[in-house]
């Protein structure tokens, strides 16, 4: 969601009032009560036309949304396949309309990595990999970080070689982990896990523990430490991306965000990013870049990280394409 989206639902819902609002919290995410959270903490005065502006606004939306559907059952299908793609959407067709449950590992998601490092710090690694596949690869790469070197190493070899979690394994993992997972025979295989879950997860580590934990691999299985390091985007690789693409992304990063990310980029990155602004903002950046001084590398890869999430937003949503890596040019 872009920051004026995100002011807009913060404004909407401190026009409701407590009540009402509490109870549209219930249906959002850890993520995304965060987010909303921030934003309505950051609103301090709006102007009655600007609530009346987005308070008309959505009515408009609500009131041209029909709520008769004749089969819900196929409307879920239908929906999800169309937002989420094949695989995303039986996944999560199988936990909505044949009783899955894995209410316990929804619980993990309102945990800090920290609280969540510490009470997998005793599980097999196995375990460990199974419910970090459940997890947004952000929340998992946090809690990996805070595992031992050997642990994690442990636990990203399974992430890598796993090729889905039979309904008998959540069972066994519902015994265990305070019925964090659990299924019914009923349930097909989950599909998850594997070199692009891995991927993604070791992405979001940073560059030293990402080393350690790519050399852990190749020592076991050479062929799939490349792999894995075929699937994984770094910031570098936004050169990559085509101009429209580009563009797309400049429109969701802050202009703080960009100016410390691109202190670390490829001076031909930098170049690819200009040319993709008008020539009033490229000379802006120019100027700022020059004028920021050293930055700390932990502090340019921190917003390196978050510009690479929003790539990764925009590339589940289909609104760009991430060239490179894979055999069909898709991360």
């Amino acid at each position: 969601m872009s920051e004026d989206g995100l002011q807009d639902a913060a404004i909407l819902l401190m026009s409701l009032g407590e009540a009402e609002a509490a109870e549209v919290f219930k249906f959002l995410s850890p993520k995304e009560v965060q987010k909303l959270g921030e934003a309505i903490a950051k609103t301090k005065s709006i102007s009655r036309e600007r609530v009346e502006e987005v308070v008309d606004r959505f009515a408009g939306v609500a009131e041209s949304q029909s709520l008769l559907v004749t089969d819900s059952g196929d409307y879920v299908r239908a929906v999800l396949k169309r937002a989420l793609g094949d695989d995303k959407a039986t996944l999560l067709i199988d936990r909505i309309l044949q009783g899955g449950d894995i209410s316990g590992i929804e619980g993990l998601k309102w945990m800090d990595a920290v609280s969540v490092a510490e009470l997998l710090r005793n599980e097999h690694p196995q375990i460990v990999a199974a419910i970090m596949v459940h997890l947004d690869p952000d929340q998992s790469a946090e809690i990996l970080k805070n595992l031992t070197e050997r642990q994690r190493n442990e636990v990203m070899l399974r992430v890598a070689t796993m090729e889905g979690i039979q309904p008998t394994a959540l069972k066994d993992l519902n015994e265990v982990m305070f019925q964090v997972l659990s299924g019914t025979d009923k349930v097909r295989k989950s599909s998850l896990g594997g070199v692009k879950t891995a991927a993604e997860m070791i992405n979001l580590m940073g560059n030293a523990i990402e080393s350690t934990v790519i050399e852990s691999i190749r020592n076991h299985d050479p062929d799939l430490a490349q792999k894995i390091m075929d699937k994984m985007f770094v910031f570098d690789d936004l050169i990559k991306i085509d101009d429209k693409g580009i563009q797309m992304l400049l429109k969701e990063v802050a202009s703080d965000a960009l100016i410390a990310a691109l202190k670390g980029a490829q001076p031909e990155l930098k170049d690819k990013i200009l040319a993709n602004m008008s020539s009033r903002a490229a000379e802006t950046l120019r100027e700022d870049l020059d004028s920021r001084g050293p930055m700390r590398l932990s502090e340019v890869e921190a917003q390196q990280k978050e510009v690479l999430k929003i790539v990764r937003r925009l590339a589940d949503e289909g609104q760009i394409v991430l060239g490179g890596g894979g055999d069909d040019a898709m991360v």
